[in-house]
């Protein structure tokens, strides 16, 4: 017999649970954010030195276009999915093998051509697996849980990138044993949680595009959902556009002599603030009851370090921003999860509803890319784009003032 929402959310998670799903984001924030950070930038650069740039803005593009109709219709599939297996760990597991796969075939590609359909099919995947996973805390952590879990999403992000780097660089990996590598990583690091979680059963309509489109439609139409979005987009933009370049920034313009090592160093940089950021807000978030004036501060964080940057292009400034970054980001997603996950318009359309706000957190690493390139193109240089990091983060500190549910 399957255990029902209410009974589940009366019940806190234990820390064997919270460990388990942590270790789950981890093998996913790895898997996403190593090609975004290196294997692709790497593997454009060796087919086409001279249009590195648009090259990868373009993937991203193309990717962030799947993701942006996948994250919502994935989302309102798996709401009203029927399985033994549970709704969600279903979307969860096909989900892990199909990006899996896709990460493997991008490895692979030998053009830009099949680098871009490679890497669109792999959000897929991701997307699929994103559904499950962020509907599970509206499924299962009691309110008074959700900052402390929201820490475990977003405290494995730096991390996950830190080791997937080191490892490539430290055992000197091609780029295709680097995807492989992490493809392998994802699955290993899915599976416990599959084995240990408990799903809630489907009671939703079967599903119509005129019902999913109307239900969309409710969700947009809700006023604190909206600005706790723009929030989410805007921020995440932010820093997409600080760190989507970073390889390329430190040989183009600041031309160290060992931009893959500096970039690890960077890395590590944003995982140390990001870890302690993530695990002090979410908990005293939880103890305060509060979530409005966390998320504001830890978005001013990351405002400071674009302006920091655009002020000072310099080696030693770019290791501080990066921990300014990462703190501020760190911060700011594990108290803005739980934030969202209490303005959610309707139980009955939580997956579908997360993935509309997924989409403010995939999408703009995809989509960021193509955004800064115009920048860099057209000759304005990184100082004017981390002055747009600056004041879009800025932006997305006010949004959050105008959520009136929550304190």
């Amino acid at each position: 017999m399957h255990p029902q929402p209410a009974a589940l959310l009366s019940v806190p998670v234990s820390r064997r649970w919270t460990t388990l799903y942590a270790l789950a984001w981890f093998g996913f924030w790895m898997a996403s954010l190593v090609p975004l950070q290196l294997l692709i930038p790497q593997q454009l650069e060796a087919i086409a030195p001279d249009s590195k740039v648009s090259d990868f803005a373009l993937v991203n593009a193309v990717s962030g276009v799947v993701a942006l109709v996948a994250l919502p219709l994935f989302g309102t599939l798996c709401d009203r999915s029927r399985s033994r297996f549970g709704r969600r760990r279903l979307w969860l597991a096909a989900g892990a093998v199909a990006f899996a796969a896709g990460l493997i075939a991008t490895g692979l590609q030998t053009t830009v051509a099949g680098v871009n359909v490679a890497w669109a099919l792999s959000m897929l995947g991701l997307s699929a697996a994103t559904a499950g996973l962020t509907a599970v805390i509206a499924d299962r952590v009691p309110e008074h849980q959700r900052g402390m879990i929201s820490s475990a999403i977003y405290g494995p992000q730096a991390l996950g990138v830190v080791v997937g780097i080191a490892v490539v660089a430290v055992f000197g990996l091609s780029t295709t044993s680097g995807f492989t590598l992490i493809a392998a990583l994802l699955i290993v690091c899915t599976v416990p949680h599959l084995a240990a979680s408990r799903d809630v059963p489907g009671t939703e309509a079967p599903l119509s595009i005129g019902r999913m489109v109307t239900s969309m439609g409710r969700s947009l139409r809700n006023r604190e959902f909206v600005w706790a979005f723009g929030g989410r987009l805007l921020v995440n933009v932010a820093n997409s556009l600080g760190t989507c370049y970073t390889l390329y920034y430190l040989t183009d313009s600041l031309q160290v002599p060992d931009p893959a090592d500096v970039l690890l160093l960077c890395t590590v940089a944003y995982l140390l603030a990001g870890l302690l950021a993530t695990a002090v807000a979410g908990v005293l978030s939880d103890r305060l009851g509060r979530r409005r004036i966390f998320v504001a501060l830890a978005a001013l964080l990351q405002a400071s370090a674009g302006f920091l940057l655009a002020a000072s292009p310099t080696l030693p400034t770019t290791v501080i921003a990066s921990a300014l970054m990462g703190g501020g980001f760190g911060a700011y997603m594990a108290v803005d999860q739980a934030l969202i996950t209490q303005v959610l318009p309707d139980a009955a359309s939580r997956a579908q509803d997360l993935g509309i706000m997924n989409i403010g957190a995939v999408v703009p690493p995809a989509l960021a890319p193509l955004i800064a390139s115009l920048f860099i193109d057209e000759g304005h240089g990184y100082p004017v784009l981390f002055t747009l990091v600056g004041a879009t983060a800025a932006v997305g500190a006010l949004l959050v003032y105008r959520i009136r549910s929550v304190r």
